[in-house]
């Protein structure tokens, strides 16, 4: 198995990306003050502060039926393409369900969404786990291991579209015949398509990931945890000759003392909205619990961590600025490439970390970076990076 050391890219900048919340109730599920909102003019406001701020990337939720304390949402892939007109240089990345979509369809929307955006626009593939939303729409409900077995085969497919023409591939779920999608994607220097996200703690996802994503999603996790999770990744990755990227979740606590940041802590998690916590871990416990081997997301998840739905507290980015920016780049050191950011109050802590944090961690990537004689661009990309071909 290839050493996890290994995977840390100490030469390139870390990447910063936000939850799009566009969905009702913010990001944690808690009767606390969240001067958040889901709509549209709130979240146009927040992406052109993000990427003022120097994040690179948001992240638009998908749902559809009302779950964890979120009782009004906006569908991904059209507030994505909003959010791609209203903003220049940020990389808006819309979750999508295999299953709800098919993948050649999904294909040509991206591609569209790509030349409004020149260039800026991804997707994460959310295998899924609500059963509900599938069964209730009338679609097929697969068992956990044998989503992931159609996730794959939709990745390939959306990968072959966008750089082949001709394109076939047979599958057990998907069976495309010299098929040409016309405009290709925008031609961007070092990326061979359009991103593709991807997670999963169970081993099948883990498994799919290393041989078809681009970037590896992880919930929330500290340090050690982050490299047990990563572990299934990088061997499948391995095999497959692959180096995919990985970005890991993180719900950030900045205030002026550490004692403000645990007290601000301890307050959402003593105004959890009980029922709704206990509802959403019932039903995601039961889909870890499905695996072959019981492992899955949010297996070993406390109430306290499902406060914040995925896991964002365990990652312990609470306390001072430079207490959150130094944990950040030990991350880094272990293999984070990205990381996926949330918070209670998102135009103003947003606009916060970009003013505050960033600038610690970027000095503090440098140090690095000197130490271990690499050398440190802070301008530099991730895009020449990436896997280039389908099955690679």
């Amino acid at each position: 198995m290839e050493d996890t050391m290994s995977v840390a890219d100490l030469s390139t900048p870390l990447k910063f990306a936000y939850w799009v919340p566009n969905v009702s109730g913010g990001l944690v599920v808690s009767t606390i003050e969240q001067r958040t909102s889901w709509d549209f003019d709130y979240n146009r406001k927040l992406a052109r502060i993000a990427e003022d701020a120097g994040f690179e990337y948001a992240l638009s939720q998908t749902r559809y039926a009302a779950s964890y304390g979120a009782d009004k949402q906006h569908e991904a892939t059209s507030f994505s393409l909003a959010l791609l007109a209203a903003t220049e240089k940020l990389k808006v990345i819309a979750a999508v369900h295999p299953g709800m979509w098919h993948p050649g369809v999904l294909a040509k929307f991206i591609i569209t969404a790509d030349h409004i955006s020149n260039g800026r626009a991804a997707v994460n593939v959310v295998s899924g786990w609500l059963k509900d939303e599938f069964v209730n729409f009338g679609l097929d409900w697969l068992e956990h291991d044998e989503r992931y077995v159609r996730t794959e085969e939709f990745i390939r497919v959306l990968r072959g579209l966008w750089t082949e023409q001709g394109y076939s591939q047979s599958g057990k779920y998907y069976d495309i015949n010299n098929f040409t999608l016309s405009p290709a994607p925008v031609d961007v220097p070092g990326r061979p398509h359009p991103e593709v996200f991807f997670g999963g703690n169970s081993t099948a996802a883990q498994a799919t990931a290393g041989r078809v994503a681009d970037w590896y999603f992880s919930n929330g996790k500290d340090l050690e945890g982050f490299k047990e999770n990563i572990a299934g990744v990088q061997a499948s990755a391995a095999v497959a000759g692959r180096r995919p990227r990985y970005g890991l979740n993180g719900f950030v606590i900045a205030r002026d003392s550490e004692k403000e940041a645990r007290d601000t802590l301890r307050e959402i998690v003593e105004k959890a909205h009980r029922p709704a916590v206990e509802g959403f871990r019932d039903a995601v416990q039961e889909a870890g619990a499905s695996t072959k081997d019981g492992k899955g997301m949010w297996a070993d998840s406390s109430f306290e961590d499902l406060v914040q739905y995925n896991d964002g507290f365990r990652t312990q980015l609470i306390g001072t600025p430079e207490q959150i920016a130094e944990r950040i780049v030990e991350y880094k050191k272990i293999g984070v490439n990205l990381f996926l950011t949330c918070y209670l109050h998102f135009q103003e802590e947003v606009a916060a970390f970009g003013a505050d944090v960033l600038p610690i961690v970027r000095e503090l990537e440098a140090d690095a970076a000197r130490r271990a004689d690499v050398d440190f661009d802070p301008d530099e990309t991730l895009a020449g990076t990436l896997p280039s071909k389908a099955g690679v």
